[in-house]
This record gives structure tokens, C-alpha cells and sequence, in this order.
């Protein structure tokens, strides 16, 4: 299995390592694991990935290609009454929306410059000059200025890491941001495996932790929910399986 594991979040109490098993084809499966080190958390989430695959591997070996559930092709049949079905399942898509896994990813504004202010502010406050905050800026976001961070999710995280560090601390200690948008991306490839439809993954949501939508949670809860719903696949049944590759373009 030839497998990948990336740095997600570290601070003074824990680390949050994600491991991925890559394929020929890409990226097969993921899974995030919490430790009090960065080794720590990487084999637990080694654990958590093949205890995911271990299902996949123990049934018939011939891959078998997801079929689409809600998903038919009525243009197969071409009687009267059949041409009638699929003119009103045309219409009805047209007015409804397509039932998928919302990624809920807000609109960036056109204007960052109250953020770029914000941080100025901020390193002036912790003491950073900019050599200390190119360090930082490469070990967060691999390179080191902030001009380069293209998505407003990432430059705001930047800035809400910033407000939490004490004066003083180094760049090369200190603890780097969850990159929050792809936490809302790997929340919506495993809700588009678990076939989810948007109400489902709203109750979940709801009942696990109070919100309604996941930009109502902060950069914690949002880790916290990615790793409740690799909870929820670790019982998923292999036959209800989507491939992760799958599932990302069919989201």
C-alpha cells in the first residue's frame, strides 16, 4: 500500500496527521489520526485507514464500479408513455436542486485588505519581522509570503492563528493553522461515500454538534466533524462503499 501522511495541525497538547493510500489512479482513501506526537498521530491514522480498507479487501476481488442510485436512463425505452416519464423527470430536475453534498464554501470578497491590515497588526504584536514570518508562512502554506495564499479561507486562517500566539514565540514553533478549506473538502468527499443526501449530513451535523451548517463550526469542530464521519465509514458495509475517486467527481 503505498500511503502518504501530512501535518494538519500541531500545537503544545496534540498533533492531527492525515494519511492517504494512493493508487494508480490517485487517491483511494484517506484517514486522519490524533496523537500527543506527530508519530503517534500518524499510526493511528495508518490504524483508522486500514481498518477503513480492511472490508474492501476481504470481499470478491474482481472491482466492481459503483452504480449510480438515483441516477436512470428512461432515453432506453421509447414508448409514448415512457417519453411522457422523462420529459416530467426533466422538468422536475430543472426545478429542483441536485441533491448533493453541499461544500458550503462561502463566497471570498473582493477586498482583503481589512485582513492584510489585521495581520500587519498582529505580527507587530508578536514580534515578527519578516524573516519570521516567511518561516512561519513556508511551514503552514509551503512558501513564504502571504501575497501568494490565493483562497480568502486561507489567509483568514492565518490571521485567527496569529490572535491565539504569545508574543515572542518563533516562527519555527509556532503552531500552524488548519487549513480550513480542505477540511470542507475532505468533509465532502466522505460525505459523497457515504451517499448522503444534504438533509442527512445536516441532521448528523446537528445532532453531533449543534450546528446547522459546517461554517457555523470553528477550525477545531470542523476537524472534529471530519473525524466523526470517518467514524460513520468505518461501518460503512463494503457493498455501500463509493470509491474515494468516485465520490470526488461525482461531488
Amino acid at each position: 500500500m503505498n500511503t502518504r501522511a501530512r501535518l494538519c495541525h500541531i500545537d503544545t497538547s496534540r498533533c492531527v496527521v492525515e494519511v492517504e493510500w494512493l493508487g494508480a489512479e490517485g487517491l483511494h482513501a484517506s484517514a486522519l489520526g490524533e496523537g500527543r506526537t506527530a508519530e503517534e498521530a500518524e499510526d493511528r491514522a495508518l490504524q483508522r485507514l486500514q481498518a477503513r480498507l480492511r472490508p474492501q479487501r476481504t470481499s470478491a476481488p474482481a472491482p466492481v464500479k459503483a452504480t449510480p442510485t438515483v441516477q436512470s436512463s428512461p432515453e432506453q425505452e421509447t414508448t409514448p408513455d415512457s417519453t411522457a416519464a422523462s420529459t416530467a423527470e426533466e422538468r422536475q430536475r430543472d426545478v429542483e436542486p441536485q441533491q448533493t453534498p453541499p461544500s458550503e464554501a462561502p463566497t471570498d470578497p473582493d477586498d482583503w485588505s481589512d485582513e492584510l491590515t489585521a495581520i500587519d497588526l498582529e505580527l507587530q504584536r508578536i514580534g515578527w519581522d519578516r524573516e519570521q514570518e516567511r518561516r512561519y508562512l513556508e511551514r503552514a502554506f509551503g512558501h513564504g509570503s502571504r501575497h501568494r495564499l490565493t483562497r480568502y479561507s486561507d489567509l483568514v486562517a492565518f490571521l485567527n492563528r496569529l490572535r491565539s500566539l504569545e508574543p515572542g514565540i518563533s516562527g519555527d514553533q509556532a503552531p500552524v493553522p488548519l487549513r480550513r478549506s480542505d477540511l470542507i473538502q475532505q468533509g465532502d468527499a466522505m460525505l459523497a461515500t457515504l451517499s448522503w443526501s444534504p438533509q442527512q449530513a445536516r441532521e448528523f451535523l446537528q445532532g453531533q454538534l449543534q450546528a446547522s451548517s459546517r461554517q457555523q463550526l470553528s477550525d477545531e469542530q470542523l476537524l472534529q466533524f471530519n473525524m466523526l464521519l470517518e467514524e460513520q465509514l468505518l461501518h460503512l458495509k463494503p457493498s455501500e462503499r463509493v470509491p474515494v475517486s468516485e465520490a470526488v467527481e461525482e461531488g
